[in-house]
């Protein structure tokens, strides 16, 4: 049974994914909070597998509750919801650690397989979504060959798998666009994530953004 507290300054929006969760044979909701203190709050009381999390609130706000919460251990994972007109927190929480990323306005059935994914220890970064956010939030992208000094050395092909997953490719798209199979490409992010010491995919976007491997410049 997957355990969720959802965190929303609107009650109406808790109730909303409430009377969808409560509907699953898999998902039980343990906890509401109105803001990211009340949340803390509720975690120390409860045993939770996934925080569903709004990113505006107040008193706390979805950011810095998620940086609190990811660094006091491996559970309960983050899942942020975010509108585009909060991209730079969005991102933020990822850097927090947020194990994904989704629209407010995601249809029920797209919210209950994240929460399952997030569940099971993946990431959610959707392709269409990490695109929008990464390009509002950085601008255009120029890649670099180099590799940041102090971390493991990447092959060409891992460090290209890893530009391409930072655009919000999905595995389908990179083997698409390198011409090798999805098991290969799974392989080459599997290789990447342990070289690097990342959880999951949203971390690989974090990391090539924040280490230069990508940067705002011209089209790619």
């Amino acid at each position: 049974m997957i355990r969720i507290v959802l965190v929303d300054d609107q009650q109406l929006v808790r109730a909303g994914f409430r009377m969808v969760l409560d509907l699953q044979t898999d998902m039980t909701v343990v906890g509401e909070a109105g803001d990211g203190a009340e949340a803390l709050r509720l975690l120390r009381t409860v045993e939770a597998d996934v925080v569903v999390m709004d990113l505006r609130m107040p008193v706390l706000d979805g950011v810095s509750a998620t940086g609190r919460i990811c660094a006091a251990g491996p559970l309960p994972r983050v899942l942020v919801l975010t509108t585009f007109d909060t991209d730079q927190e969005a991102f933020a929480a990822l850097q927090a650690g947020a194990s994904g990323f989704l629209l407010k306005s995601v249809p029920p059935q797209e919210l209950l397989a994240a929460i399952r994914t997030v569940a099971g220890g993946e990431a959610v970064v959707a392709p269409r979504v990490t695109r929008r956010l990464l390009d509002r939030f950085a601008g255009r992208f120029e890649p670099t060959t180099a590799t940041p000094a102090g971390t493991p050395e990447l092959t060409d092909r891992e460090r290209q798998v890893l530009l391409l997953v930072a655009q919000g490719m999905s595995n389908n798209e990179i083997g698409f666009r390198l011409h090798v199979a999805d098991a290969t490409v799974k392989t080459h992010v599997g290789r990447i994530l342990t070289k690097l010491g990342l959880r999951d995919r949203t971390q690989a976007v974090v990391y090539a953004y924040e280490s230069g491997l990508i940067r705002p410049g011209t089209e790619m």
